[in-house]
């Protein structure tokens, strides 16, 4: 083996560039890119933050969750996660039979609680909050008071997130199933039967202001609660991610769950305490998508981020970043990491000495960081970092195989073109079983009669493929980003993104 490859195989053997799963990527801080959401989130902006899959919302929470609490605490704000926080936790599926029984009223009243229960746990008892607390002590009193009034325990001892679950939904059975709400304007009290539409008390309820209903007793521990943070001078953020995690996908109560849960980030939230939601857009889609629309929604996205995007600049300085981590490459390359930071030039050029100018010869060919982004965007041209980084790590191990294979062949880059070519192979396959199969079962049949097929298709050869309900099923797939939309020669013609095309075998060109 030449001394370049023996010192590129060494470094490769040795480089980690993370993980493509924010739970388990150990380069999340070091290679940190600040997006518009983040900034947003810092300066409380937003409260409800939608991406694709892989977009980095789960990033983004850790970030805040890991990373930037005391450095929010210098701000006097206090950040409180919500409990599941690895793929697959099984705390809350324990409870799976439980919560398919209850409504989307029922759910309200659960998050309310748990959120409650969660704001006791992490900050209330929270060592690191006690001397911020000291001139508090008659607030928390009342808080703790007014807890007991709803039945949630004071317990001393530490609750696991399987405890507060567990209470929570003890909590929510022991209520009276009356709910109270009291307008600001002090025009009367409203009772509501928490399980059915009649009214009762002192006025009617007006059917448009039917959604304004604040869970029994939820209104006065949010207000004491909001007295604790006046008195400490805090204001608290309660962050609540891995919906996706939850509940059994595309069920009723998932549906119910989340409307639950957007509801009540509304009822909860106050200029002291924020609900902040990490959400997938398709979940979200799906959520606000029934006969009766979701009039809350329009209160919650008005503090709603932009859907999670990353540019082309953002996804070179992630790579970058990731791979000048390892001390052995940026010696050998002496590449000079402060520029790094302060440079986009520099950037582009560190990426060139990783990688080739493009990853097919010729004069009309893409550069090798454009070229990897149009593959990795599906139909919405969304690019999400997760896909990148699969694509590149599949790449680094094929890279290590060419070495050993070819050991005195001389290289000129870090990772090559056929091993980029590789690593985008292997995406492709791996988004049609872990994305397209297993996140969209539903649309699994209809995707699958494109296997092997062509890339492009009107309405004609749509209606032949998938029948009478084409429309339907397009827009389905225009809304996961299978299909893009565009007019040529006076017709519209539905693509499919180069990000599926290896996967599902397809052959560029109009079916």
């Amino acid at each position: 083996m030449t001394h370049q490859n023996k010192i590129l195989s060494e470094v490769l053997q040795r480089l980690d560039l993370g993980s493509s799963v924010a739970e388990s990527d150990t380069l999340l801080e070091t290679a940190r890119i600040e997006t518009s959401a983040f900034a947003d989130l810092l300066n409380d902006r937003v409260d409800l933050i939608p991406g694709t899959k892989g977009s980095g919302k789960s990033a983004l929470f850790r970030i805040f969750v890991d990373f930037l609490p005391d450095f929010l605490l210098t701000q006097r704000k206090v950040v409180v996660a919500h409990g599941i926080q690895a793929p697959g936790d099984p705390v809350f599926h324990a409870f799976t039979d439980r919560f398919s029984k209850l409504s989307e009223e029922e759910f309200v009243s659960f998050w309310c609680i748990y959120l409650v229960s969660l704001a006791h746990e992490h900050f209330i008892k929270g060592p690191r909050y006690r001397e911020f607390l000291n001139n508090a002590g008659a607030e928390i009193e009342k808080f703790r008071r007014a807890c007991a009034n709803a039945k949630i325990p004071d317990i001393q001892a530490k609750r696991s997130l399987r405890d507060i679950l567990e209470w929570s939904l003890h909590v929510l059975t022991s209520w009276r199933p009356k709910l109270k709400y009291r307008p600001p304007d002090d025009s009367g009290e409203w009772e509501v039967d928490l399980f059915g539409s009649k009214t009762a008390g002192h006025m009617e309820k007006p059917e448009e202001t039917s959604d304004h209903s604040l869970p029994k007793y939820v209104n006065e521990i949010k207000e004491s609660l909001e007295a604790v943070l006046r008195a400490s001078q805090l204001s608290l953020w309660l962050m609540v991610d891995r919906l996706d995690e939850i509940f059994p996908r595309r069920s009723d109560v998932e549906r119910a769950a989340l409307r639950g849960l957007l509801r009540a980030m509304r009822y909860f939230a106050s200029a002291s305490i924020r609900v902040k939601v990490f959400l997938r857009d398709d979940m979200l889609e799906q959520v606000v998508r029934t006969e009766n629309g979701f009039t809350a929604l329009t209160h919650v996205t008005v503090r709603q981020a932009d859907t999670l995007r990353w540019t082309q600049d953002q996804i070179l300085a992630m790579v970058v970043k990731r791979f000048f981590a390892n001390n052995m490459l940026t010696a050998y390359l002496e590449i000079n990491r402060t520029q790094l930071e302060a440079s986009a030039s520099y950037r582009t050029q560190c990426f060139y000495r990783i990688f080739p100018p493009t990853v097919f010869r010729g004069p009309k060919q893409s550069p090798t960081i454009r070229w990897i982004c149009n593959r990795c965007a599906d139909g919405r041209e969304v690019v999400t970092p997760r896909d990148v980084l699969d694509l590149l790590i599949r790449a680094m191990q094929k890279q290590q195989d060419i070495y050993a294979a070819d050991p005195e062949g001389a290289s000129d880059w870090v990772i090559g073109a056929a091993a980029i070519q590789y690593g985008f192979e292997e995406l492709s396959k791996r988004k049609r079983q872990t994305y397209l199969q297993a996140e969209f079962p539903h649309l699994w049949n209809d995707i699958e009669r494109f296997q092997g097929g062509k890339t492009d298709y009107n309405a004609t050869t749509l209606q032949t493929l998938l029948g009478s309900s084409w429309k339907a099923t397009a827009e389905h797939f225009l809304a996961i980003g299978f299909f893009s939309k565009s007019r040529k020669g006076g017709e519209e013609v539905y693509t499919i993104p180069f990000l599926y095309r290896h996967g599902m075998n397809l052959t560029q060109g109009m079916a």
